[in-house]
């Protein structure tokens, strides 16, 4: 593979520097495929997921459910995949473009969009119920302030000139958490032999209001350090 290109802020990934990484990446730079192709797969993946977290609910048997949802949580993790490959293969490969920093966000954002609203409609949460989170559309909750997360970081680039991927909830660690708690619905659903849309599936909900709320966290700091930054530069 070529000598990285400068190729603006990059996620600091301890992935990237795994053989199986760079061999993977090698044969994607060898089998021609550019790296914004490969930030649009990660889109197709993540609709994958949203398919199968929205259909789980439908399903009639615990076992057919626990396989969607295990369709989801590989969406997941092939939707991370690309966003580990298209970079890799942009700046290690030598195949970065000029549109590919709008490959790299724009994707991104639809497919947290994707994978989170579908999560929240697997949990059948009805908004209106009058309990706490029970009355926000967590989904959709989760959606936005992902939105705001990258948001927050483009900004403080356009001010500062740095972005920090800081978190507690970046976009790994969102993906992380919600392809534990969909795992551990699986086995919630597998072992209580429950009807899909009953209260005794909890964890895809737990994992989005864990999300919610680590996602305000990281706004709240990632806008700390756009001040402090700003501060800073103005001494």
């Amino acid at each position: 593979m070529n000598a990285p290109k400068e190729h603006g802020p990059r996620r600091e990934l301890k992935s990237r520097d795994t053989a199986w990484a760079r061999s993977l990446a090698k044969v994607a730079c060898a089998s021609g495929i550019t790296p914004n192709a490969i930030s649009v797969i990660s889109m197709v993946f993540a609709a994958g997921a949203w398919a199968c977290f929205y259909y789980a609910p439908d399903m009639l048997t615990a076992p057919s459910a626990c396989l969607l949802w295990i369709g989801a949580v590989a969406c997941i993790q092939l939707r991370l995949l690309c966003n580990l490959m298209d970079g890799m293969v942009a700046v290690e490969g030598g195949k970065a473009s000029l549109t590919g920093p709008i490959y790299n966000e724009a994707p991104d954002r639809i497919a947290d969009v994707l994978i989170l609203v579908g999560a929240g409609y697997s949990t059948n949460v009805v908004p209106g119920v009058i309990k706490l989170f029970d009355a926000l559309p967590l989904g959709w909750t989760c959606a936005l302030l992902a939105m705001g997360t990258a948001y927050l970081r483009l900004l403080q680039g356009t001010l500062t000139g740095k972005q920090s991927f800081m978190g507690p909830m970046a976009k790994q660690h969102r993906m992380a958490v919600l392809t534990i708690g969909t795992l551990y619905a699986t086995g919630e659903q597998w072992f209580s032999k429950a009807a899909v849309a009953d209260d005794h599936i909890h964890g895809i909900k737990i994992a989005l209001i864990v999300i919610a709320v680590g996602a305000v966290v990281t706004c709240l700091r990632r806008l700390s350090l756009t001040v402090i930054l700003l501060k800073e530069s103005s001494r």
